[in-house]
């Protein structure tokens, strides 16, 4: 779950070979979260994926659910029957959970009702021994009102937002509402675990039955973006490539572009395909895609596969 991601050069299947850039303002807005390293870009490119595999999976596993757009996508399309959606960070886990037990119509309520202003939203999150639908209300405001929907330690509220609006910039209480009105649709579908997302994989890994969307926090190189970005962003990566060599089903799984992870996929006998995306700044960056069979890829001549690293013996110089 990488940081700034907003647009894919990606298409959808029904488009043309030149891909072009997808506006996510055209994807289906299903999560109630702002999320740092959202996935709503990725939407087209894992709708293709999932498009693409026979027999149809009945159950998608999503070890590091975050915003949870992939999973959502998944379940709104009929792409498979369930969902099991695994997020370890307690206040994520609190929203996730509430919505499983049928509490997205009252926080769909308090949204609308409740009076935005920095004083009102600084009481409500300072509330301490509330319930875990209360917690995924003051969670919601929160990821609404702090700098980048960042929810780790030393966030802070946001200063000047859109169009010097403040704290109020990113509250759409109408459209939020909406969202998690709409969750009631698919929320018996939902499996929420708030557990070690690796533990699930192994669970889940020798079922035919099963596929995993898999978006990992940073490697160590990117651990400081991490810790700014996420409460939990250490991970064993090294077991996760080993857990992903042993499951039944398909997996798909991104991660940003770095050499550490590259080097892993090719020990561990995985195809990887570079994705060209857009950030928040409007640069063109890569996405680093990982499976076990990425053919269905290389009908769009953007996508490629990366260079490999020779390492030359100090002896050959």
């Amino acid at each position: 779950m990488k940081a700034s991601r907003q647009l894919s050069l990606f298409p959808k299947l029904c488009d043309t070979e030149s891909p072009k850039p997808v506006n996510v303002a055209s994807v289906p807005q299903r999560s109630p979260f702002r999320y740092p390293g959202g996935k709503t870009w990725f939407v087209p490119t894992f709708r293709n994926w999932i498009k693409n595999l026979y027999p149809k999976p009945q159950i998608m596993v999503e070890p590091f659910a975050g915003g949870g757009i992939i999973s959502l996508t998944a379940l709104f399309e009929e792409l498979v029957s369930h969902v099991v959606m695994v997020e370890i960070d307690e206040d994520m886990a609190a929203v996730w959970q509430s919505v499983v037990d049928g509490h997205a119509g009252w926080l769909a309520k308090r949204i609308l009702d409740f009076e935005l202003t920095k004083e009102a939203v600084i009481q409500e999150i300072s509330k301490t021994d509330v319930s875990i639908k209360e917690k995924a209300f003051q969670t919601i405001l929160k990821n609404r009102t702090f700098h980048g929907g960042i929810l780790a330690d030393g966030s802070g509220f946001l200063k000047h937002g859109e169009n010097g609006k403040g704290i109020s910039s990113r509250w759409y209480p109408t459209t939020i509402a909406k969202r998690f009105d709409n969750l009631k649709l698919v929320a018996d579908r939902i499996m929420f675990r708030r557990e070690d997302g690796l533990k699930v994989i192994r669970e889940y890994s020798q079922r035919n039955d099963v596929v995993f969307f898999i978006d990992p926090p940073y490697t160590a190189g990117g651990k400081k973006a991490g810790k700014r970005l996420y409460r939990h962003y250490i991970l064993d990566h090294e077991c996760l490539f080993t857990l992903c060599k042993s499951v039944k089903g398909d997996f798909l799984m991104t991660y940003d572009n770095a050499d550490e992870v590259k080097t892993m996929a090719r020990e561990h006998g995985f195809q990887m395909r570079l994705i060209p995306m857009k950030n928040t700044h409007h640069a063109t960056m890569e996405e680093l895609v990982i499976g076990k069979d990425l053919s269905w890829m290389d009908r769009y001549p953007e996508v490629h596969e990366p260079l490999a690293e020779y390492k030359v013996d100090s002896k050959e110089k």
